[in-house]
């Protein structure tokens, strides 16, 4: 097993360990909230009604944060396949570890470029997506890899 295969695994370990206890969180949230209603009064079950939304609440975000991530996972992976993964190796960064901002903004001009050409392909979408976020946008990468994910699942 590589060390990149290690960090992986790590990370299914975490993110998985995360899940179950936000899970498990929720469900301790459901079992006070019953608890409250059951002693009877308006105020009791509003607030127990307010405590089983926030347990909803919670569980569409962790579905919606997970089913992204591997969404995004699954793109990633078809893009290095093809070739056409987003390689930042060789750029200068700075002590954090970011794309330094000057390389960052060159490789999105190069990357807006691809896309200009073919922008109904999925790749060309996904790697915009991935230089705004080395270009420090993330709320335009988000959107447009929720764009790029949409056009993959069309060209399946």
């Amino acid at each position: 097993m590589t060390q990149r295969e290690r960090g992986n695994l790590g990370q299914l370990l975490v993110i998985g360990f995360l899940a179950v206890a936000m899970l498990l969180y929720i469900g301790l949230i459901g079992v006070w909230a019953s608890m409250i209603a059951g002693r009877g009064g308006a105020v009791n079950i509003g607030l127990a009604i307010g405590m089983v939304l926030v347990g909803v609440m919670g569980l569409w975000i962790l579905w919606s944060v997970l089913r992204n991530g591997y969404a995004h996972q699954r793109l990633a992976a078809s893009a290095k396949a093809l070739g056409r993964d987003l390689d930042v190796s060789d750029l200068p960064k700075m002590p954090s570890g970011r794309v330094q901002r000057d390389a960052a903004d060159a490789l999105f001009a190069e990357v807006k470029a691809e896309y200009e050409a073919d922008p109904d392909s999925w790749v060309n979408t996904y790697r915009l997506a991935r230089a705004y976020d080395y270009a420090g946008d993330r709320s335009r990468a988000r959107d447009w890899m929720t764009k790029a994910v949409s056009l993959e699942k069309k060209s399946r």
